[in-house]
């Protein structure tokens, strides 16, 4: 991974101060000591200045684009990343890119250069940074389009600020300095002395603030510690357009305290009836408070200042940044939400910004109904209008007062708010109950009019409760759906947090994360999974009832966003500033700054995430990449185990080599000696004596290579097996050629219980199990004894043992015989030490053809070793 480049910002506070120049003097002192520096893209309006600091300086070519019959010269980044030079020319951060270019701002464009290691000059004026934009327009009255979030400037490792008199700018400006085109003599809206002076005193403050901040994280970093405060800000959004003010301000007051900065949106009942353009603004404000560095949290109820103040005091909020509300206080006690916080979080400094558009907090916000019209809900309106009418005609005859009649009415306007849907049949319901139970059921009937006195206040007191009952019945079937919606919501997440502990490979993991996401979203989701250096072929997860062409979202275009994703470790895609034209919004399933998957979520012709879902959406993915980081992790680890058992493995065997082949190589080396120095004193009988000692150590190295080559192979994993069906009989026959010469002193003998026994065996690995076990029964048992190598048929298996009459195997050393590197006696039958290997060989190799291997006391004395293996078909016929 690329070492992130350095950025240098040059930073003053209106046009013309000469930042272009500054930084063009800067890189060209930089080339002269031998960096590559490279111009990318400079405004430079025609300017002789700009133009003499350019000559002799590398520039990249701008790419030329299209729009409307107008040809653009813009910077072209893939061409920059491709030429890498140590040091690249920026100029104006805030430019927004024409519409089709990877990134919406020319800052994103400068994020990922630094990302590919290159190191950035850049210009930037006080008028375009975000959180300053509200003083700005204050000073200025102009609003600036073109602006840059405050992280830029916060991750910047350099910030000069480039500082003229407001009397000299202004004189630039009146001879044509700054501006080419503007004549000369003829001043430009905002470069009056006074706004200038503002200006330029909110420029020095700001880098002022700027310096602190690096300052004090130079202080934390040689400190080794992280800078700490005390301070937490919350700010809480809302859908006015005026919001992006408060937030604003809360930004600055974080910066300046240097505290914790977290946006609260509380989502309520009525959120949902929300206008689309509210709803874009809600965005809006939740996008810039991302881009001013907010953490933001998600909460939900119906009394807004509660959920507030329990957040509040939860997470440790020390002030709280409010819009000022246009809720009126009630005859019946206070509804400012600006009162009920401070009366429930007294101990926290609340701050209250002018905002003069409607907020969402309002208890009452201005949201649209959408009447939804509905044959099945028109109907059962005047279904249960006319149930109540008969009702009432009932109740009339059999004698019942009025009284009893209304509540009949108010019961089937209850009714109507709980089966239909909308307030528009409630409402409906409210009105027509009061004409019909005037028209039938008071004096005169039949008509409209009423000649008693009391009867309006009755109409409108049935009215009223009319409006009440289904305004809470509706308001009752509201929660209930929300609440219904946040346990869905909750279960979701819970299912999926228990499912990823469930899962058992990276595959799994990605499944289980992927149908969640498509339970909780109901929207098509597409996983890429990391391979070494790129990204597998796309995993599509299709939502139910999805009859969309899929493919076009793992088009070409597509994956390319998928790939600058993974690259980048950023989300891009639909709903982003960058490749804002995609069909799917790009997520990096992250660790740190590992990237583990990337997840595609399809919004075409989708309305984008709310706030809630989007938080559930990380969240869920953080779970995800938290399970693939863990596999991954515990893959490690078992490399490095098996590494460990290797290495230990090495050890004990080198340990074992160098103290147990020592005697027979000294006993090799000392007869030999004997042989060629006395060979002439020596008699025929005393050399066969030297010649057989050295050739029974000799083949007992050779049956101890043999084993270490074979323990190696099955240790390392390279051990194949050459698996055919041979007769028992041949291979028996094999092994016992192969004994050592102290096979002449005991008695061995073969019984089979059929002469065309066959199994499926790698023949030269049974062999040579069939020889550690005779030999080891040579070995441990005295001169004379009787050993017994039998065969059968079992079933589908083939049953060996090979049996002897010695002095069989203790019960403790039974649990431990077929461990590597253990003895059941230090001291052989010949006095000789052995290493332990043969028999956890043995059974290693029948447990790689797929049998059992066991050991049991013979009767009446010894020892048995059985071991199994598949058994074979004989076809006699051929």
């Amino acid at each position: 991974m690329a070492v992130r480049g350095k950025l240098k910002i040059y930073f003053s506070y209106a046009a013309g101060a000469g930042k272009t120049c500054a930084m063009l003097s800067a890189a060209r002192e930089e080339q002269k000591d031998g960096m590559d520096v490279v111009a990318g893209i400079i405004e430079n309006r025609d300017r002789p200045e700009t133009e003499a600091l350019l000559v002799g300086m590398e520039q990249i070519p701008p790419q030329e684009i299209s729009r409307e019959g107008t040809v653009m010269h813009e910077f072209d980044l893939d061409r920059a990343i491709r030429r890498h030079p140590e040091l690249i020319l920026l100029d104006e951060l805030a430019h927004t890119n024409p519409a089709g270019s990877r990134h919406k701002k020319r800052y994103q464009d400068m994020e990922e250069l630094l990302r590919a290691g290159i190191n950035v000059y850049t210009t930037v004026n006080v008028q375009h940074i975000e959180s300053l934009q509200d003083l700005v327009v204050s000073i200025t009255g102009l609003s600036v389009h073109e602006r840059i979030p405050d992280h830029v400037l916060d991750s910047a490792d350099q910030v000069e600020l480039i500082d003229i008199e407001p009397d000299d700018l202004i004189d630039r400006l009146n001879r044509g300095k700054i501006y080419h085109e503007q004549p000369q003599g003829q001043n430009a809206s905002g470069f009056s002395p006074e706004k200038l002076i503002a200006l330029r005193e909110i420029a020095l403050r700001y880098t002022a603030s700027q310096l602190n901040r690096i300052a004090l994280q130079i202080s934390s970093q040689e400190a080794n510690q992280e800078h700490y405060s005390n301070e937490h800000i919350l700010v809480c959004l809302s859908s006015a357009a005026s919001n992006k003010k408060v937030i604003r301000t809360a930004a600055r007051m974080a910066e300046a305290f240097h505290g914790d900065f977290t946006a609260l949106f509380v989502e309520t009942p009525e959120t949902k009836g929300l206008t689309q353009k509210n709803k874009t603004e809600l965005r809006a404000n939740l996008r810039l408070a991302e881009q001013l560095g907010a953490q933001i949290a998600t909460t939900y109820g119906e009394d807004i200042s509660g959920q507030i103040a329990e957040y509040a005091k939860t997470s440790r909020v020390s002030k709280i940044i409010l819009g000022r509300s246009h809720s009126k206080k009630s005859w019946f006690g206070n509804t400012n939400i600006m009162d009920k916080l401070a009366a429930a979080s007294p101990n926290m400094d609340i701050y209250i910004i002018p905002d003069t558009q409607p907020s969402l907090y309002n208890r009452f916000p201005q949201y649209r109904i959408s009447p939804r019209l509905s044959l099945t809900s028109t109907f059962i309106t005047f279904g249960i209008l006319l149930v109540c009418t008969l009702i009432g005609l009932w109740f009339s005859a059999l004698g019942f007062r009025e009284a009893n009649i209304i509540t009949v009415y108010i019961l089937g306007v209850l009714l109507s708010a709980m089966i239909t849907e909308g307030r528009l049949y409630s409402a409906a319901t409210s009105i027509f109950s009061v004409l019909v139970f005037n028209y039938f059921f008071t004096a005169p009937y039949f008509s409209l009019r009423a000649y008693d006195s009391g009867y309006p206040v009755t109409f409108l007191v049935m009215l009223a409760a009319s409006f009440i009952t289904s305004t809470l019945t509706m308001r009752v079937k509201e929660q209930a759906r929300q609440s219904a919606k946040k346990a869905f919501r909750t279960e979701v997440l819970l299912e999926t947090s228990r499912k990823l502990q469930q899962a058992k490979d990276p595959a799994a993991i990605i499944n289980e994360t992927a149908q969640q996401m498509v339970k909780l979203l109901d929207r098509t989701v597409i996983f890429y999974s990391v391979l070494p250096g790129s990204l597998s072929e796309p995993l599509i997860f299709p939502k139910e009832d999805s009859d969309a062409n899929l493919h076009i979202y793992t088009s070409s275009s597509e994956r390319s966003v998928a790939d600058w994703v993974y690259k980048n470790n950023k989300r891009a895609g639909a709903t982003t500033d960058t490749f804002s034209a995609a069909g799917c919004l790009y997520h990096a399933v992250r660790g740190g700054d590992s990237v583990f998957a990337v997840a595609a979520i399809v919004m075409e012709n989708e309305d984008p995430l709310e706030v809630f879902d989007k938080s559930l959406v990380i969240a869920m993915l953080g779970e995800c990449a938290l399970a693939l980081e863990k596999e991954q992790l515990n893959e490690k680890q078992k490399e490095i185990s098996i590494q460990i058992q290797q290495e230990q493995l090495r050890a004990n065997l080198l340990r074992a080599i160098s103290h147990d082949l020592r005697t027979p190589l000294t006993s090799i080396s000392g007869n030999a000696g004997i042989l060629i120095g006395n060979s002439g004193v020596l008699s025929e009988e005393q050399k066969t004596g030297l010649y057989t000692d050295i050739y029974d150590d000799s083949i007992w190295l050779i049956n101890l290579v043999e084993n270490l080559l074979s323990i190696s192979r099955i240790e390392n994993g390279s051990l194949n097996l050459n698996v055919q069906a041979e007769l028992i009989e041949e291979v028996i026959a094999e092994a016992l050629l192969h004994l050592n010469r102290k096979s002449n002193e005991h008695i061995i003998r073969t019984v089979l219980s059929d002469e065309l026994i066959m199994a499926r065996m790698d023949s030269r690995l049974i062999i040579q199990v069939l020889i550690n076990l005779l030999d080891n029964a040579i070995k441990y048992t005295g001169t004379g004894s009787h050993i017994t190598v039998s065969a059968k048929r079992d079933k589908q298996m083939v049953v060996v043992e090979v049996a002897d009459d010695g002095p069989g195997i203790s019960d403790e050393a039974k649990t431990r015989i077929f461990d590597m590197f253990y003895t059941a006696d230090n001291i052989r039958g010949d006095g000789r030490r052995g290493l332990g290997l043969g028999l956890s060989l043995c059974k290693s190799i029948i447990n790689a053809h797929g049998g059992t291997f066991a050991v049991h006391d013979n009767f009446p004395q010894g020892a048995l070793f059985r071991f199994t293996l598949q058994a074979e078909e004989v076809n006699v016929h051929e």
